[in-house]
């Protein structure tokens, strides 16, 4: 492999390496009376796929509270939440992210679980083994969801 092939991959593996090195850790969002302004990976999301994730169980499951007129074909979506028809016309961006993220910022009675939140739990478990964890779990979906889901939940408008 000469030198010059070498350097162009090196280069590439940069590139292809910064957006997750520009993500955001779930302890260092900042929020602004629930709001957060700043993109979890300096990328804009992919709607699509923040559809995909809203229906999934084992990601957000967001259907599973929330009705979404624009989504007909979910069997039993949930009413515990808010239906999240023109979210886009009552939130902005950054209110979107703040309540993906953690919504008690905004709710602080809310029932929705903070997706992108490792710390601040009371004793959670270690899965399913009835066990308290030894470090902080998790965040349910990552700073790469979170905006694929903001940008999904901006296409709902009335």
């Amino acid at each position: 492999m000469t030198r010059r092939a070498w350097l162009h991959g090196l280069a590439a593996a940069i590139i292809s390496a910064a957006p997750a090195l520009a993500e955001t850790a779930p302890n260092d969002v900042v929020f602004a009376d629930g709001a957060v302004e700043a993109s979890l990976t300096g990328a804009p999301g992919d709607p699509g796929e923040g559809a995909r994730v809203m229906t999934t169980a084992a990601l957000g499951n967001c259907v599973a509270c929330h009705q979404i007129d624009a989504m007909p074909d979910v069997e039993f979506p949930g009413d515990i939440g808010p239906a999240l028809d023109g979210a886009a016309d009552r939130w902005s961006e950054a209110q979107l992210r703040g309540i993906v993220i953690d919504a008690k910022h905004t709710f602080p009675d809310s029932f929705m679980p903070g997706m992108y939140k490792t710390s601040g739990f009371i004793r959670p478990g270690d899965g399913y083994t009835g066990k308290a964890s030894d470090g902080d779990p998790p965040p349910i979906l990552t700073a790469a969801q979170v905006e694929d889901v903001v940008a999904y939940l901006l296409t709902l408008t009335d």
